[in-house]
């Protein structure tokens, strides 16, 4: 008796059901790569030899944090260099100074004390010959001779704080070479690839490493000009990482630019942040071939195909209620559960939906 039971006939809950029209789906697999959300790569501004790597490939660092250190013994001998070089136009600018200050309060040209014999020789040149050399003969200015020599000391001064500024602009051009001699994290990141090892020889330009920040990441594919009309910022589309499950993606940035070559255009997708990828790492995106309501496609629910056939079929009711079997080409899979139907229906028709695997032309669902 138990036996038997197991033999009953399956109940089915077969529906009749209209076939619809929605927007195409269609679309266009692309590949595409996990990239991070900010990446650069940072490189030599000094020649010398590599004496600090702070991590591998993978190693985290925050902002500011030093990665690779450049040799700078010999920026360190020339920066005590001009430090002393510093010193000394320092001394210039003190001592051109006190002789300006000298001359315009005591000038030489008036200096008593500079003439020779004990004072009267000097005493009647300044009250006898000079006055009848300015008023009579016409060719000996005190003055001018004062001026001059103002204009000496001053010249003097200007000299020496030039050369105070030459050394000082040498010293913050050394110390600038130092800054660049570390290589730090522009942001918060990890490394993703590293280029040299201590004891490397590196040269300005060289690439040192590639650094990224990962905490986000994208996806970007070169899309062929034909689509990308279609396409839009903010636009959220599905994707596939490494054949996982699908996720979806949202564009944020369309190049204004096609590639000459091949006419494509670059498009980045950001992805979810729980999505399990590594920058590197294969990606397809799915992007529709043309503008959402552009044109109509039929879909009928998948359970509504016949089970066990070749060909896909479906029951379609006529219009004296009942039922024919008909072939149907398919087309792409649809969200909910849905398929869609390229030729055989029309949305204007009926079907069963969920019919027995036996059923055939003239079979209808029980009335309820």
């Amino acid at each position: 008796m138990l036996w038997s039971i197991g033999w009953l006939p399956a109940v089915h809950s077969a529906e009749i059901v209209r076939v619809e029209a929605v927007p195409s789906l269609s679309r266009s697999v692309l590949g595409s790569t996990v990239i991070p959300y900010k990446e650069v790569t940072l490189s030599a501004q000094i020649s010398g030899a590599v004496k600090f790597v702070a991590g591998e490939a993978g190693s985290s660092f925050q902002q500011d944090d030093v990665i690779i250190q450049v040799d700078e013994s010999q920026l360190m001998a020339k920066r005590n260099a001009i430090l002393a070089q510093i010193s000394i136009a320092q001394a210039s600018v003190r001592n051109s100074q006190a002789q300006y200050t000298r001359e315009l309060v005591s000038p030489r040209s008036k200096d008593i004390g500079g003439m020779p014999g004990f004072g009267l020789p000097a005493m009647f040149d300044m009250t006898m010959v000079q006055p009848f050399a300015n008023s009579m003969m016409g060719n000996y200015d005190s003055d001018m001779g004062r001026y001059s020599d103002l204009m000496s000391s001053a010249t003097g001064v200007s000299q020496a704080q030039s050369n105070l500024q030459q050394a000082m602009s040498q010293l913050q051009e050394i110390d600038a070479a130092l800054r660049d001699a570390k290589s730090v994290a522009p942001f918060e990141g990890i490394v993703l690839e590293k280029m040299v090892e201590v004891g490397d020889t590196v040269q300005p330009g060289q690439p040192l490493i590639k650094y990224g920040y990962v905490k986000y990441k994208r996806l970007q594919a070169d899309v062929p000009s034909g689509l990308v009309s279609n396409l839009s910022v903010g636009m959220i589309v599905p994707a596939k990482i490494d054949s996982d499950a699908t996720t979806m993606v949202k564009i944020t940035q369309i190049y204004p630019v096609a590639d000459p070559s091949r006419h494509t255009v670059t498009v980045k997708f950001d992805l979810p942040v729980d999505a399990v990828a590594a920058p590197g790492m294969y990606a397809e995106v799915y992007l529709p071939e043309s503008k959402q309501g552009d044109t109509k496609v039929v879909v009928i629910p998948k359970t509504a195909l016949l089970r066990g056939r070749s060909l896909p079929s479906v029951l379609i009711i006529n219009n004296d209620n009942t039922s024919e079997l008909r072939l149907v080409r398919l087309g792409a899979e649809q969200e909910d559960g849905k398929v869609e139907v390229v030729s055989g229906l029309s949305d204007d028709e009926r079907i069963i939906d969920d019919p027995p695997s036996t059923a055939s032309s003239g079979w209808m669902p029980d009335a309820k």
